[in-house]
């Protein structure tokens, strides 16, 4: 798999979606940012574990 993010920048990127509101369930980021959930699952064990390793908090 050739990684176009590294871990920091899916960090910042939970972080954006965060911050302007989006929804960080699961199966709307792989439905609307696919790339996105492949690598902080690339990085991160589970996605929970990739937003709490924002400091972020599942709702």
């Amino acid at each position: 798999m050739q990684l176009q993010m590294s871990a920091e920048e899916v960090i910042t990127k939970i972080k954006q979606l965060n911050d302007q509101g989006e929804s960080l369930n699961k199966k709307r980021v792989k439905k609307a940012d696919p790339d996105l959930m492949k690598h902080a699952l690339y990085y991160y064990p589970s996605w929970e574990h990739a937003i709490r390793e924002t400091g972020l908090e599942l709702q």
